[in-house]
């Protein structure tokens, strides 16, 4: 038992985004971000064709509109303010401070959990469907999709939990070959297009039997949502950044220019890449491929562009891109695995909202594994019925960047820009309201996981409340530090009060003479309160000076406490601790000692110092803890 518990606390997984050999030039890391952007080119133009039909075509331009001039702009603002590779969740947390501020991110994990969860399932189904449609692999595999799926899946778990190695060399292998080879089928489908006597007439006469030009526009918007998937892959770009070369002058500066303009180049250069091949995919699936074979269980469903290779390409070239697409999707399921790897610990456990463990990325890895199995099997390893989840996913994260922005814009007075981007926060609030009212399986999967994360979080804090929850400490001044190792070598009598004034300090004094037989000199301790009461971890500044023959310590910066007494008495080592009780409501303390690091300070204390005594048995020097009824 003992050796599996330290094999699973072996941090031996990697971050495909972190690399080891330090930065490298923005047109190679654009490949890490391609394995995700890129990637749904093997399933977009099949749900878009579903979604929208003869529309698609024009459909998708409103699409390549939104990327350019919403998306785009948005992330361009994020790249300038969060370019340690945080994204807009890290934005969005120094924005809203306080409670507030952690509901919000534990909101937007719960939804970032669903996009990078249905990127594992989607890709893995897709990447499934391309193997079992193959002609020479669907002898061996038949109809076999959902078994197929979760063997990618168990694959996928098994890499991370041997230990996965980054390389963006890896992904430049992946990316680049498999782009091409689009470029290849998509020329050919072209060639065809402009061969062909009767699919451009007959393209045309279907758009003609859905209206004139403005209806067949308004229809395109109304459809738009549901391609929202193409929109995937800029907090990708983000997250990538801190492996993205700049100049030699960043090193000398807190904002990193020239990293954050090679970031801009790259998430533009990733847009215009994917806008050019979504515009001539769906145009020439529209014109090629029948309405029997791209609707659900059709050879050209959720692999529209794979069909066009097999069509007019032959088999043999066929199979070759339906290998490096199945290897681009297989890659872009770990690009989620570990970004969630990277994620979920970044928050949850800094703010006491997860358990420790989740910190380590083998039983982070088994539980995520354990999602992808459960989505799967609840969407039967369905390509299209997994798209509303995922864009919903996907939606939101980019509202909440481009809300992110537009704050962030407004309080550094570039009110032009912060307008545009308000506009932008009205465009993505559409998509994702039309995307969620049309298709509402993603707002209930994200539901369960913003639920999921939000009792994990509450019970987290709850078993954790029993921590020092002290960041290290430091001294005011050199006196302070003085005066702090005489305290800890005269043994003094610990009395912790809510308030250093003569008159409190007097008051408390006369009784402890009254009903306690103090021997020593008294250290009066006072805690002031982090106004960020919601952070579950600061370090303290102690600062200590004598009056009278009494000893004044302050120690500020707390977030509880009730925590910060513990860990100063474990510090000072005194004789004895005098802590009174204010015999309120327990339940209001509760939620006070909760929200706001307050409550019954001396059970709380005597708790918290119980907790430590108990795995800390081989020390003998332990204080006389003393509860006094005010």
């Amino acid at each position: 038992m003992a050796s599996w518990r330290e094999w699973l606390r072996r941090d031996e997984s990697r971050d495909p985004r972190s690399d080891k050999h330090g930065s490298h030039p923005w047109y190679l890391v654009i490949w890490l971000t391609g394995v995700d952007y890129f990637s749904t080119l093997g399933y977009q133009p099949g749900i878009a064709l579903l979604a929208a039909g003869a529309l698609s075509p024009i459909a998708t331009a409103i699409l390549v509109a939104v990327t350019l001039l919403c998306a785009l702009p948005i992330y361009v603002q994020v790249s300038g303010r969060s370019f340690a590779g945080l994204g807009s969740i890290a934005m969005l947390e120094n924005l809203l401070p306080g409670w507030w501020g952690k509901f919000m991110v534990l909101v937007l994990l719960g939804f970032a959990t669903t996009d990078f969860i249905i990127t594992m399932t989607l890709s893995g189904s897709d990447a499934a469907r391309h193997a079992t449609e193959n002609p020479f692999l669907h002898p061996l595999l038949g109809n076999a999709n959902l078994r197929v799926t979760l063997v990618l899946l168990a694959l996928l778990a098994a890499v991370f939990l041997k230990g996965f190695a980054e390389a963006i060399e890896l992904a430049t292998a992946a990316c680049v070959p498999y782009l091409l080879l689009n470029v290849v089928v998509l020329g050919r489908a072209l060639v065809e297009v402009s061969t062909h006597p009767l699919a451009l007439p007959r393209w045309e006469e279907a758009l003609h039997a859905r209206g004139d030009w403005t209806q067949l526009a308004l229809g395109a918007a109304i459809l738009f949502p549901r391609l929202a998937l193409g929109l995937s892959g800029f907090e990708t770009g983000v997250s990538v950044m801190p492996l993205i070369g700049g100049e030699e002058t960043d090193s000398a500066t807190n904002r990193p220019m020239g990293r954050i303009r090679n970031t801009r180049k790259l998430l533009a250069a990733a847009a215009i890449i994917m806008s050019v091949l979504l515009l001539v995919s769906s145009f020439v699936s529209a014109l090629l491929i029948p309405e029997h074979a791209y609707r659900e269980g059709g050879p050209a469903s959720g692999r529209a562009i794979a069909y066009l290779a097999h069509e007019y390409l032959g088999n043999i070239f066929g199979s070759v891109y339906d290998l490096s697409t199945i290897l681009v999707l297989w890659f872009a399921g770990a690009s989620a695995m570990a970004g969630l790897l990277h994620l979920v610990p970044r928050y949850l456990p800094r703010v006491g909202l997860a358990p420790e463990w989740v910190a380590y990325a083998r039983p982070l890895v088994l539980v995520l594994f354990a999602f992808d199995v459960v989505v799967t099997l609840a969407f039967k390893a369905n390509v299209e019925a997994q798209g509303g989840a995922y864009a919903t996913g996907v939606l939101v994260l980019m509202l909440s960047a481009a809300v992110a922005a537009s704050i962030s814009l407004w309080k550094e007075r570039s009110r032009t820009l912060s307008l545009y981007c308000w506009g932008v926060v009205v465009v993505f609030a559409y998509t994702t309201a039309a995307n969620i009212v049309e298709r509402t399986d993603g707002i209930i999967i994200a539901s369960f996981f913003i639920l999921f994360i939000l009792t994990v979080s509450g019970i987290s804090r709850y078993w954790r409340a029993k921590e020092l929850r002290v960041g290290g400490h430091r001294f005011h001044d050199a006196e302070s530090e003085r005066l702090w190792k005489l305290l800890v070598d005269t043994k003094v009598n610990m009395v912790p009060i809510s308030s250093l004034a003569l008159e409190a300090r007097t008051a408390r004094a006369e009784q402890l003479r009254k009903y306690y037989n103090v021997d020593g000199k008294i250290a009066f301790v006072h805690v002031r309160l982090l106004d960020n009461r919601s952070e579950f971890l600061s370090p303290l500044e102690i600062k200590v000076r004598e009056e009278a023959g009494q000893y004044l310590v302050e120690a500020s910066q707390a977030v509880a406490k009730a925590n910060a007494v513990a860990y100063i008495s474990e510090l000072l080592h005194p004789a004895a601790i005098y802590i009174g009780l204010s015999r309120q409501n327990l339940m209001r303390q509760s939620f006070r000692y909760f929200l706001l690091g307050e409550g019954e300070t001396g059970l709380m204390v005597y708790t918290i110092l119980q907790h430590l005594w108990e795995s800390t048995p081989w020390e003998d020097q332990r204080p006389c803890l003393f509860l006094m009824s005010d």
